[in-house]
């Protein structure tokens, strides 16, 4: 099982990661983007499909065709763990080649949508004030880097739940006969 969640916590980890390093050198620094969010929660819903995979191989090749929820579960999750730290590492990687200035960026198209949907000056300056709380918070690791990993996490967990519910019924997909 150890070797399944290595495995497959790599390759979800490579695929929700390098897109993203990607995509945020090739901005130039400017990380946000109109449908970026989406973009980035389809791109870990498609990484962690892998949990998926890896609880119908677990169950099929290495269970005899029978796996419990909790097991598979815990499987589910320790790929998302993995998967979690390359999304970090990937983010951090990103952070330091680029040089992007994540709060500034997020500060400012915050204020900007404010500012399009008709805030107040009061408002703005509220905002703008948070943000400024915010950067200095973000300036540091120990808040950014479980800050990062938390965006990940809600989704394989979700993902992780569903299938282990859905895995653990051996007539759920069955796995196929060769014939002889």
């Amino acid at each position: 099982m150890l070797r399944n969640l290595l495995v497959f916590g790599v390759i979800a980890g490579v695929i929700v990661g390098a897109p993203m390093l990607i995509m945020t050198l090739a901005s130039g620094g400017k990380t946000l983007f109109e449908g970026g969010m989406v973009l980035g929660y389809a791109i870990m819903l498609v990484a962690l499909s892998t949990v998926f995979i890896a609880i119908k191989r677990q169950r099929d090749v290495d269970g005899g065709g029978v796996i419990r929820f909790w097991p598979a579960l815990g499987l589910g999750l320790g790929i998302t763990l993995v998967a979690g730290v390359f999304y970090v590492g990937c983010w951090e990687l990103a952070q330091a080649i680029s040089g992007v200035d994540f709060p500034t960026v997020y500060a400012q198209g915050t204020l900007a949508r404010m500012k399009a949907d008709g805030a107040s000056a009061a408002e703005l300056a509220a905002t703008a004030a948070e943000m400024k709380t915010f950067a200095v918070m973000y300036a540091n690791p120990l808040y950014r880097i479980p800050m990062t990993l938390v965006e990940i996490l809600p989704v394989g967990l979700l993902v992780s739940l569903v299938s282990a519910a859905l895995l653990r019924n051996s007539r759920f997909l069955p796995a196929r006969r060769l014939a002889a």
